[in-house]
């Protein structure tokens, strides 16, 4: 089980968390020999700017700050690339994606959803996943992928 994306604290330093997922996501590219071309990297930096899931029109918007004419389709091919070389996770409910934090990982997605503030976390534990495809496969269903989306509160909220 990789460690879970914690959410930030009040010592958080946003600009090394978008860095190191840059980075990051920079290698993995390089690694499965995909491009990580100027768009899709300005759609990540978006995503990875808040801890709080991020919508394909919210990114449009903030492209649109940066100067540049974007259309809607561009902005969904970049968040179908990101989402398969495993570099964001789509969180259903909200119809809404975040940075993943091991990129690359398994596609079993827990996400963990702070209803107060709208933050949000993400962990994968493969143990988890195993025993959902193993019960699965248990009643003759063929699991293609899964995310399990948890609501509640974050520690910072809980404090409050």
């Amino acid at each position: 089980m990789h460690a879970p994306h914690s959410f930030p604290d009040h010592h958080h330093d946003h600009a090394v968390c978008v860095s190191d997922a840059l980075e990051k996501a920079e290698s993995h590219c390089q690694t499965i020999g995909a491009k990580l071309t100027p768009i899709r990297r300005r759609v990540l930096e978006l995503i990875w700017n808040s801890h709080k899931p991020a919508g394909a029109y919210d990114l449009l918007g903030e492209l649109g700050r940066d100067g540049r004419k974007v259309a809607p389709p561009t902005v969904y091919r970049a968040l179908d690339f990101l989402i398969e070389s495993g570099l964001v996770h789509r969180v259903e409910s909200l119809n809404a994606f975040i940075g993943c934090s091991h990129p690359g990982h398994a596609r079993d997605e827990e996400i963990f959803l702070c209803r107060s503030c709208g933050m949000a976390s993400e962990i994968s534990d493969g143990q988890l996943g195993q025993r959902i495809r193993e019960k699965a496969a248990g009643i003759g269903f063929a699991v293609e992928r899964q995310t399990i989306e948890v609501v509640g509160l974050c520690r910072e909220c809980q404090a409050r």
